[in-house]
C-alpha cells in the first residue's frame, strides 16, 4: 500500500513558488463558497508515521485558508472523561458544522493502531474499533460531509534520518520525544498494523491519500491540491449525495403488530404501589452509590404516545437519587447549531461520564418518528437510522453503559381523556398544545412507526421495554423495576 509513497517523490522551490499562489487563491474561493453554499461540511484526517510532517501541513492549510472558518482539533492520548465515554465520543465532539473545514490531527485511526502496534489490545478489538470507525464514515457520508484521510508516510530509512535531523536541530530537538524512538524501534509492526487498517477502510466514500511525507514542497502542494480539487467537483455537484439503499419495510399481511398486543388493562392498587415504589427507589439510589457503578453508566430513553406519561415516570426514577449523579435531557425540534451537524450529533454530546445516569425525555429515536412521519427527513435518512442507532448503543453498551428504552403506551380514549383533564388543570395546560391534537389524528402512522422501530432497534444490548401505561401507577412500577434489573445485573 506504501510502496508508491517510497518513491523519493519531489518538488523543486522553484515549481512550489510557481504553483502556490494560485493554489492559495483557489483554496480560499473554495472555502468561501462552502461557507455561502452550506451544504456539506469538510474533514480533513491527518495521520501517518511519526515525522512525516503532519503537524507543519496543519500549520500549513491553516496558512493558505481561513482560519475563521477551519475548525483544527489535534488528538493526543485521551483524558479521563474521554476514557469514561465511548471511544468515538470525543471526535463526535469535534465534527464541524455544514459550511466549515473540520482538520482532525490525529483522528480515530491513531489510538486503534497504537494500541495494536503495543500488543495492549487484541486483533478482535481493532477488528471491531475498524467496524465502528466504518459505521462512522458511512454515516458521515450518508450525511453529505466530504471526507479527505491523508496518510503521511515515510520509509524507514527517511524516518530515521527525519528523526535524527530534528534531534540535532536546538530549534527542533523538543519535538523528538522518548516514544518517538519507541515507536521508530517498531516500525515494522507500525506499517504492517497500519497497512491492514487502511485496506479495511479504505473505500469510495471515503478513500485513503498516501502522500510521502520526504519532501515539504511535495507534500503541501499535494495535500493542497487534493483539498482544491475535490472540494470544487463536489461544490459544483448540486444533487444530494446518495445514501445507501434501505431495505424495504413490509408490513405483516394479517395487520398485527407488537403494539396490538399489549393488556392496556392492567392495574395496580394504590397501596401496593406506595410501597413497592419506596422499595425500588431506594434500591436503585442505592445501587448507583454502588463502588462498581462507578465505572459504569446508565443511559435511559422515554418515548410514547403525547400524555402516556413520560414526565410523570421519569420524576419518579430520578426521585431518590442523588441530583449530582443524574441529568434530565427534555429533547425538542433541534436547533440550527443542532441541525447544521449530523443527527446524532446532539445527543452523542450528552452521553454520561462514568459513575453518572443520563436520562432523555425523548430522544434519538424521533428521527425514525415524528420527523419519518411529518416529512422533516427522506425516507432514505430515517432507514439507514435504524441501524446507525443501532451502532451508537452498542458503542454505549460496550463501552461499559446500560441502556434502558421505554415506549409507553396507552389507547385513545385514554389520551383523550388525559388532554381533557390537561386543559382543565391550571398548572398542566403548558403540557398541551395544539400539535398534540393535531398529532392525535395521525394515531396511525405513529403507531406504526413506532412497531417499525421497536422492531428494528430492540437489540439483546438494548432491549426496548413497552410499558402499559393506561394505568400510572403500573407503568411506573415496571419502569422502575425494569431499570433496577439492568443495574443490579450490569454490576
Amino acid at each position: 500500500m506504501f510502496e508508491s509513497a517510497e518513491l523519493g517523490h519531489k518538488l523543486s522551490d522553484k515549481e512550489f513558488q510557481k504553483i502556490v499562489p494560485d493554489l492559495r487563491v483557489g483554496l480560499l474561493d473554495a472555502q468561501y463558497q462552502l461557507f455561502k453554499d452550506g451544504r456539506f461540511s469538510v474533514i480533513i484526517l491527518i495521520s501517518g508515521v511519526r515525522g512525516a510532517g503532519k503537524s507543519e501541513t496543519v500549520q500549513v492549510l491553516n496558512e493558505w485558508m481561513d482560519p475563521r472558518h477551519i475548525e483544527t482539533v489535534a488528538f493526543d492520548a485521551p483524558t479521563d472523561e474521554e476514557r469514561e465515554r465511548p471511544p468515538l465520543w470525543r471526535y463526535w465532539r469535534a465534527l464541524p458544522p455544514r459550511g466549515k473545514v473540520g482538520i482532525l490531527f490525529g483522528s480515530w485511526y491513531t489510538q486503534p493502531i497504537v494500541d495494536r502496534v503495543l500488543r495492549t489490545t487484541r486483533r478482535r478489538d481493532m477488528i471491531q474499533s475498524v467496524e465502528e470507525i466504518n459505521g462512522l464514515e458511512r454515516m458521515l457520508a450518508d450525511e453529505g460531509t466530504l471526507l479527505l484521510k491523508f496518510w503521511f508516510h515515510l520509509s524507514k530509512k527517511r524516518q530515521k534520518k527525519r528523526l535524527h535531523d530534528l534531534a540535532l536541530d536546538a530549534e527542533t530537538a523538543w519535538r523528538v520525544e522518548k516514544r518517538d524512538k519507541h515507536f521508530f524501534s517498531n516500525y515494522d509492526r507500525f506499517v504492517k498494523v497500519s497497512a491492514e487498517i487502511l485496506e479495511e477502510t479504505s473505500h469510495a466514500h471515503a478513500p485513503w491519500i498516501v502522500v510521502e511525507g520526504t519532501d515539504t514542497n511535495y507534500r503541501y502542494v499535494t495535500a493542497g491540491k487534493t483539498i482544491l480539487e475535490t472540494l470544487r467537483g463536489r461544490l459544483a455537484d448540486k444533487t444530494k449525495p446518495k445514501a445507501s439503499d434501505p431495505p424495504p419495510l413490509i408490513p405483516p399481511v394479517d395487520k398485527v403488530r407488537v403494539l396490538d398486543k399489549l393488556d392496556l388493562s392492567l392495574i395496580v392498587p394504590k397501596g401496593r404501589y406506595e410501597e413497592e415504589m419506596d422499595k425500588l427507589q431506594g434500591r436503585l439510589a442505592q445501587l448507583i452509590r454502588e463502588p462498581k457503578f462507578r465505572k459504569r453508566t446508565l443511559v435511559c430513553a422515554f418515548e410514547g404516545m403525547d400524555a402516556a406519561g413520560k414526565g410523570g415516570a421519569i420524576r419518579r426514577v430520578a426521585k431518590e437519587i442523588d441530583p449530582r449523579m443524574y441529568r434530565i435531557i427534555p429533547i425538542s425540534a433541534p436547533s440550527d447549531e443542532e441541525r447544521s451537524h449530523p443527527y446524532l450529533w446532539r445527543f452523542w454530546r450528552q452521553l454520561p461520564r462514568q459513575g453518572r445516569v443520563t436520562i432523555f425525555d425523548r430522544s434519538w429515536y424521533g428521527r425514525v418518528l415524528v420527523e419519518r412521519i411529518e416529512g422533516f427527513c427522506t425516507q432514505a435518512d430515517w432507514m439507514r437510522a435504524y441501524s446507525e442507532i443501532n451502532e451508537f448503543e452498542e458503542q454505549i453498551v460496550r463501552s461499559g453503559g446500560t441502556v434502558c428504552k421505554f415506549w409507553l403506551q396507552i389507547d385513545q380514549d385514554e389520551q383523550l381523556r388525559r388532554f381533557k383533564a390537561r386543559e382543565k388543570t391550571r398548572f398542566k395546560q403548558f403540557k398541551i398544545t395544539p400539535d398534540d391534537w393535531r398529532n392525535r389524528k395521525k394515531w396511525g402512522q405513529y403507531q406504526e412507526a413506532a412497531a417499525d422501530m421497536i422492531d428494528r432497534t430492540s437489540t439483546p444490548d438494548a432491549p426496548w421495554t413497552l410499558i402499559e401505561s393506561n394505568d400510572k401507577r403500573h407503568a411506573r412500577l415496571k419502569i422502575l423495576k425494569t431499570i433496577v434489573n439492568a443495574v443490579e445485573q450490569s454490576l
